[in-house]
Parts: structure tokens; C-alpha cells; sequence
């Protein structure tokens, strides 16, 4: 694959799991929207469909990686090489901020409605996480051991030199990936709402920032290095457990 087909796979892909992924979150949060209130099983729902439509999409061009931290575990391995993982990670990015500003215009009227300062919603949550309890260390541990939970899987089932490159290349197994993050969603998103990648993260809060959202509150900039610290680490000790154990 060339790496234009890897910088368009990724950013098409990544911008349909976020528009799936932040689609599920503003239709729980915002109001005037029919699944207010849903609740988070609904939201790892939205997220899993959100890696299986856009892996399968990105397949094609890309292998459908659709993470920076997962990309940098399979160069770690040694599935994809050192030199493609810039377009990859440019592509995932870029993807993350279209899928964010997607998001915003399908729920532009409900995100208009927050123009009444009485019954404003505090709106980073749609796009970005934030953790329960501000505390750095625990924080960046939670986001390390999620990635792991993704990394050895995603490795074992359908990435490593055993397999195939990429996600969406694998057939059935991308559809096995998508509910490993339901359940990690499920699982072990309650105390930082489970980023697991940084692309996931930090695009859509780039985004957040600059949208004209009225009464949208803050972008938690302090926090941002953490949902793209812990996943990087978590790829990195999945991929080297991965190459140990197998």
C-alpha cells in the first residue's frame, strides 16, 4: 500500500469511529436529542460499532488501524514498518478532528440550545475524555492497562507477524475487536472514560476548542497529555508482551 492510501484509509476510517463514537455521546448528553439519557452501556455500544465501521471502511487502503497507539504497537512487533507509521498517525489525526466536526453539525441545533446559560451542558465530554478523579498517576496507570486489554487482543486476533496487517484486513476478527471495546468500555471506562487512543482524544478536544459551541465550558488542557501518554505506553508493553509470550 502506498502511503497515500495509508494517510486517506486512516483519516476516512478514524472520521467514522468518531463520528460514531462522539454521535453516541452527544445523543446521550445533549437535550432535545431521542436517546437522552441512555446511559454508558449505549455509549460502548456506539463506540464498538464506531471501530467496526470505520476498520472495515479503512481496510481497503489502510488496514483500518485507526489508533496512533495501535499502529506504534504493531511497528513495535513488527508488523508494520517504522516508515509508514507518520502517514498512519497524520491520517488517524486528521480523521479524529473531521469525525469531531461531523459530529457537531449533525447535533448543531442541539448544540445551539446551549445558548441558554440556565440549562447549559458542560460539552467536552462529547468529544474528549476526562477522568472521575483528577489524580495524574492513577489516571495514566487506568489508560495504560485499557490499551494493554486492547493491544494483546487486537495482536492475537488479527495483527502480528502471525496474522495479517492491520484491523479491517481480518475478517471476522475486526468484528471480535469491536466488542473487545465494548468491554473495555464497559469494564474499565469508569474512572478516565477510556481513551485508548490519542487520536481519539486529542483531535476531537482540538476540535472542541474551537468550535463556536455556546456555553461549552473547558477543554481540560491539563489533562490532554494523559489520554495520549498512557495509551502510547500501553501499545508499547502490549506489543513487547505480545513478542515475549508468542
Amino acid at each position: 500500500m502506498s502511503n497515500g492510501d495509508i494517510f486517506v484509509g486512516e483519516l476516512i476510517g478514524t472520521a467514522i469511529l468518531i463520528l460514531f463514537g462522539a454521535g453516541v455521546c452527544a445523543a446521550v448528553t445533549l437535550d432535545k436529542s431521542k436517546a437522552r439519557g441512555a446511559g454508558w452501556v449505549v455509549i460502548a455500544f456506539g463506540w464498538g460499532f464506531g471501530v467496526l465501521a470505520g476498520a472495515y471502511t479503512a481496510a481497503p487502503l489502510s488496514g483500518g488501524q485507526l489508533n496512533p497507539a495501535v499502529t506504534i504497537g504493531f511497528a513495535i512487533e513488527g508488523t508494520t514498518k517504522w516508515e509508514d507509521v507518520p502517514f498512519y498517525v497524520l491520517g488517524q489525526f486528521a480523521g479524529a478532528a473531521v469525525g469531531a466536526t461531523l459530529c457537531w453539525l449533525l447535533y448543531l441545533g442541539q448544540f445551539n440550545l446551549n445558548a441558554d446559560e440556565d440549562n447549559a451542558i458542560e460539552t467536552l465530554g462529547i468529544f474528549s475524555t476526562r477522568p472521575e478523579i483528577d489524580n495524574p498517576v492513577q489516571n495514566l496507570i487506568t489508560e495504560a492497562i485499557a490499551t494493554i486489554g486492547l493491544m494483546l487482543p487486537v495482536l492475537a486476533m488479527a495483527g502480528g507477524h502471525k496474522h495479517v496487517a492491520g484491523i479491517g484486513d481480518a475478517g471476522l476478527p475486526v468484528q471480535l475487536i469491536a466488542f473487545v471495546v465494548v468491554g473495555i468500555g464497559l469494564s474499565l471506562g469508569g474512572p478516565t472514560g477510556y481513551a485508548i487512543n490519542p487520536a481519539r482524544d486529542l483531535g476531537p478536544r482540538i476540535v472542541h476548542a474551537l468550535l463556536p459551541i455556546p456555553n461549552k465550558g473547558t477543554s481540560q488542557w491539563s489533562y490532554s497529555w494523559i489520554p495520549v501518554v498512557g495509551p502510547i505506553a500501553g501499545a508499547a508493553i502490549g506489543a513487547a508482551i505480545y513478542n515475549a509470550a508468542f
